[in-house]
């Protein structure tokens, strides 16, 4: 019999945003069980559960959702860095799909490792330091026979020389377009 062949993973997890044409008092309900929950610590309601399938089905589109268009350029620059292993994206809220969901269907094409990366830069945030561990508790019980690593906390030291580049290299304003002031302007001067 034929061994089946395992390839290794990755999950580019973002926060996942809200489109700008959802109606607003679905997130602001949404919100609202969640903090109940949390204070509680009872399991999420049905009515919770519905809210978030539905704000994460919203139909969108680059203009509606420009952080999810966003997250989508991201891994299609990410996808030549990381072959031969394999990207999928996920979102945290408001977006599909799950981590949960992301990692079923790596699983079910036959990934035997995933890691696990977030968008998430610094130390502090409940995405980060809690609910994504939390969820790759669970996978790893459903999945017992996949290895699961979760690429974060990152080197704090790495993470701000990607940004001291960026302010003093980018020659790009906070759209991604080129600056106007100088051609060939490189961004800030060091010194």
């Amino acid at each position: 019999m034929a061994r089946k062949k395992f390839f290794k993973a990755a999950v580019l997890v973002g926060h996942g945003g809200v489109p700008r044409d959802c109606p607003p008092e679905w997130v602001s309900r949404l919100k609202a069980l969640e903090s109940a929950r949390r204070k509680t610590g009872a399991p999420r309601t049905g009515e919770e559960q519905e809210l978030d399938r539905a704000l994460r089905a919203w139909p969108r589109s680059k203009e509606t959702d420009p952080y999810r268009a966003g997250m989508e350029r991201l891994a299609a620059r990410l996808a030549p860095r990381l072959h031969p292993v394999r990207l999928a994206v996920a979102y945290n809220e408001f977006c599909a799909p799950t981590l949960e969901d992301a990692c079923g269907d790596l699983v079910k094409n036959g990934a035997g490792e995933i890691v696990v990366v977030p968008t998430m830069f610094t130390p502090g945030g409940i995405h980060s330091e809690r609910e994504i561990p939390d969820k790759l508790a669970a996978l790893r019980t459903r999945f017992p026979e996949v290895r699961f690593h979760y690429a974060w906390p990152f080197d704090l030291d790495r993470v701000a020389a990607m940004l001291a580049d960026q302010v003093f290299g980018s020659g790009r304003d906070a759209v991604g377009e080129a600056t106007p002031s100088t051609p060939g302007d490189p961004g800030l001067a060091r010194g």
